[in-house]
């Protein structure tokens, strides 16, 4: 959403990115398929700025991918904090957990491994924070899985809301991600509980607050 220049501008102003969160961000690059998928510097900035704002006792984050954004959030966790993250490709759960070690979150970030649908039933809420950034053509099924599991005053931050700027075309028929996406921000737009504003952050992020 940014020009290169400008991103460069930003993050030149920003605090650094630590060292485990560089050698992370480089060896998905290097290794992962869809390695586009992480976080990265900047929004991993400002996620752990919005978590240390919230100062959640516990998270729930959907789509692990290789763990930037989970070690992001978690720093902003309570004392004793806990953060659970989902993630359905298993060939990714031992890549994640050598860099959630690295950055000492071992036990304060649970990894699980599965489709998200399946196992959000059996979690026990409240939840203070939850970060969507998995499928897209479920993100409506994963926001209402877990809107009971939000505690009131709680945040959902939902990624990916721009998508690219495609949310302004008419999509193709068998572009599901793109519809999927319109119909998502149509739900959270019209759904009373919550207040809501997008953040044209690089792919669009949307926060959420349940009234």
């Amino acid at each position: 959403m940014f020009s290169k220049e400008l991103e460069k501008y930003i993050l030149n102003h920003i605090d650094e990115e630590d060292e485990v969160l560089r050698e992370l961000d480089r060896e998905t690059h290097l290794k992962v398929l869809g390695s586009r998928m992480i976080s990265g510097y900047l929004q991993g900035t400002v996620l752990t700025m919005l978590s240390k704002m919230i100062q959640p006792e516990r998270i729930l984050e959907i789509g692990t991918f290789t763990g930037y954004s989970a070690i992001c959030l978690a720093k902003g966790l309570q004392p004793g904090g806990k953060l659970i993250t989902i993630e359905i490709d298993d060939e990714l759960e031992n890549f994640a957990a050598r860099f959630i070690k690295k950055a000492g979150f071992e036990n304060t970030i649970e990894q699980r491994i599965g489709p998200a649908l399946e196992i959000i039933p059996q979690l026990s809420g409240p939840f203070d924070l939850i970060f969507i950034d998995a499928h897209k053509p479920e993100y409506a099924a994963y926001y209402e899985a877990i809107f009971d599991k939000v505690k009131s005053g709680g945040y959902i931050i939902a990624d990916n809301t721009l998508w690219n700027g495609k949310i302004l075309e008419t999509p193709t028929a068998d572009d599901w991600q793109t519809k999927s996406i319109q119909s998502f921000n149509t739900l959270v737009k019209n759904d009373f509980r919550v207040e809501k504003v997008i953040l044209p952050l690089r792919d669009g992020m949307t926060l959420i607050r349940k009234k």
